[in-house]
């Protein structure tokens, strides 16, 4: 009863929205990932991977933490929402070019004997540069306006699904399957674009004081997501260079059926972030009471799906992806209970935010990376 509670029917409308959308997604993203991963084998599924976790580290450098304040300063400057976007979308891009360039001259060193490896890898780090018109996900959230960017994720993959089975019926190689991880980001980009234009957006504007006001606010935030990267992705590099393509390729799967329903997870996260920064203005005990019930709903949803995961994940890799993949059975076993501990930390920000404790995250995350 207290669980339901907090989801006041704005919000249940909103999370409708999201996880609507996104069981549609995970369907078909599911299907033709079965597709393609038994498709392409163990090793170059292993190489894919390999080139997405350095575009998935650099994501966490390249965001700059703005991402995590800007539903609050949208809800707190709902005036200057036109002066924000604009700051952030030059202050992304900015970060993000960058963050481009130094894959491709890390990538050419450090694999600098194998010419498709770098290849996979530079077409994957293309995303990195459309991915900063994410900022306008935020933008429509402040608003409770999910469904348009739920409609809008799940274009981009019904249109990243077609690229991906065409590319399957043509036979085509590894490199061609490596730009599709970047097509889903220039898909969502177009049209978050259109959307904005067409829900009258306010005109989009850079200023330097605002960016300096939002990068004092946010820099707490760069350290730990730069920290969660290394211990989220070190042991995709560590594979590549230690082992084989091949290991990737079943660690790859073991950790994409464990992120298979988390949209669940960050649905529900998102839809309330809203409402308990309203609840921090107006009723301090009703926001200490949804933060609570946030993380229980968070914490007991994901241990009682990482039980049935890791009771019957070898039989889930056989029926999804053949008998090819089954040694990602013992990963899947023990990566599955990471879920509950992570989401929970994807839960408490809304809390760091609203009581600006955003320093201390350097020294929590730093701790957890070591």
């Amino acid at each position: 009863m207290k669980i339901c509670h907090l989801f006041k029917n704005r919000v249940v409308k909103n999370a409708g929205w999201l996880i609507g959308a996104r069981v549609v997604q995970m369907l078909i993203s599911l299907a033709v990932s079965i597709l393609v991963t038994r498709f392409l084998g163990p090793s170059n599924y292993g190489l894919i991977n390999y080139g997405t976790a350095y575009t998935t580290f650099f994501m966490s450098l390249c965001t700059l933490g703005i991402n995590s304040v800007l539903v609050k300063e949208f809800i707190d400057r709902r005036y200057d929402e036109g002066m924000i976007l604009g700051t952030v979308l030059v202050l992304r891009a900015v970060s993000s070019l960058l963050s481009a360039l130094i894959i491709w001259g890390i990538v050419s060193v450090v694999d600098a004997d194998e010419p498709i490896t770098i290849t996979v890898t530079v077409l994957c780090s293309v995303g990195l540069i459309f991915n900063i018109f994410e900022v306008f996900h935020y933008w429509f959230q402040s608003q409770l306006k999910s469904r348009v960017t739920a409609l809008v994720s799940l274009l981009a993959y019904i249109i990243t699904a077609a690229y991906k089975v065409l590319l399957y019926v043509w036979q085509k190689s590894v490199i061609w399957f490596a730009f599709a991880t970047s097509v889903d980001y220039i898909v969502v980009a177009i049209a978050l674009l259109l959307c904005y234009r067409k829900y009258n957006g306010a005109h989009l504007r850079f200023s330097w004081a605002c960016g300096l006001a939002l990068l004092k606010k946010s820099y707490h935030f760069i350290l730990p997501s730069m920290m969660v990267a290394i211990y989220g992705y070190a042991d995709k590099f560590m594979l590549k260079h230690m082992v084989s393509d091949a290991e990737i390729g079943y660690y790859s799967v073991a950790a994409s059926i464990c992120g298979m329903w988390t949209f669940v997870l960050s649905a529900i996260i998102d839809s309330t972030y809203p409402v308990i920064m309203e609840a921090y203005q107006s009723d301090r005990e009703q926001y200490l009471k949804r933060n609570r019930q946030l993380y229980s709903l968070i914490f007991y949803v994901s241990a009682v799906v990482s039980l049935v995961i890791a009771v019957l994940g070898k039989y889930i890799i056989w029926f999804l992806y053949g008998e090819s993949f089954l040694p990602a059975a013992a990963s899947l076993q023990v990566i599955t209970w990471y879920t509950a501990f992570s989401y929970l930390g994807v839960a408490r920000n809304a809390w760091i935010v609203c009581e600006e404790k955003q320093r201390y995250l350097k020294y929590v995350y730093l701790s957890a990376a070591i």
